[in-house]
């Protein structure tokens, strides 16, 4: 039988330095087997300069693409960003995104994309995966240029967010959060066939879109119960909250839910489900040539 492998990948390294402090704390505990860094986070410097000074097992590091939030890393005027310089938002960002068949707005993202991986790698990171914030990396406008940029940086990974619809216990979804659960699975699914096609690698199964902001252990054994063989992703956002945090595109991150999910992954009833399962906890593996 197929082992079941599960590579459990913290987003949003570099948001704060109380999401660093949290993620740093979970990889520590060995519950954290890989981290998608935001390199346009205020909390980058921080987070760079943990990696650096820590030895940790083997922990997969990834970027975690951001084109709706904060201050971009190249500095070109561009239809990305508002008159203030600053990416559009969400609601924008995800609307012009989702613009098909317009060259020079790809160019202008695939310049961007290229930059934040120069900045992770130029800080003497290894980059094991690719995925985007808000998933913006299988948005129809970004796919071009994130498979162009896996492939020339030699990024082997993606993610996929595609993921069944799942309930996962009590207190269902609200309406809102289930359709865009749906519309990011939806978009991942779209993207399966070009990134597969470029030759790129992707796990078997992804989990996360039905369990954010819903932190709860009853959920998280629900989830683990019915994991698939083969490798799976599952995208979590754990950190630590800050008494009074600077004001930034990303202050909202630290909040209660962020450390409810931090309690999950340290809960030594987690650790024993994933025994008893079976499920071996994994980094995303090295591809062999």
């Amino acid at each position: 039988m197929t082992a079941k492998r599960l590579i459990i990948n913290a987003d949003d390294l570099g948001a704060d330095e109380g999401r660093n402090a949290g993620i740093f704390e979970a990889i520590q505990a060995g519950m954290v087997t890989s981290v998608s860094i935001l390199p346009n986070g205020p909390g980058l410097r921080d987070a760079i300069e943990r990696i650096r000074s820590s030895a940790f097992g083997r922990i997969s590091w990834g970027i975690h693409l951001n084109l709706s939030e904060g201050r971009p890393v190249s500095t070109k005027p561009s239809p990305l960003l508002c008159p203030e310089g600053t990416f559009l938002g969400k609601p924008a960002s995800q609307r012009l995104l989702m613009t098909q068949g317009d060259p020079l707005l790809e160019d202008e993202i695939g310049r961007e994309i290229d930059a934040q991986i120069t900045l992770l790698k130029t800080s003497g990171l290894s980059l094991s995966h690719i995925d985007g914030h808000q998933h913006i990396h299988v948005f129809p406008a970004v796919l071009k240029a994130m498979i162009r940029a896996a492939l020339k940086h030699e990024i082997p990974w993606v993610r996929i967010p595609e993921e069944p619809i799942s309930d996962f216990g009590e207190d269902p979804l609200s309406p809102s959060a289930l359709e865009e659960a749906r519309f990011f699975s939806q978009l991942g699914q779209a993207a399966r066939p070009f990134i597969l096609a470029s030759g790129l690698h992707v796990p078997d199964h992804f989990y996360g879109l039905y369990l954010k902001n819903r932190p709860s252990l009853q959920r998280v054994e629900s989830f683990l119960e019915t994991l698939p063989d083969g490798l799976t992703e599952w995208m979590v956002h754990p950190g630590r909250r800050i008494k009074d945090p600077p004001q930034t595109p990303f202050s909202g991150f630290s909040t209660q839910d962020r450390e409810e999910e931090l309690k999950i992954l340290l809960d030594g009833h987690l650790r024993l489900i994933l025994k008893r399962k079976e499920i071996f906890l994994t980094p995303f593996p090295e591809i062999l040539s």
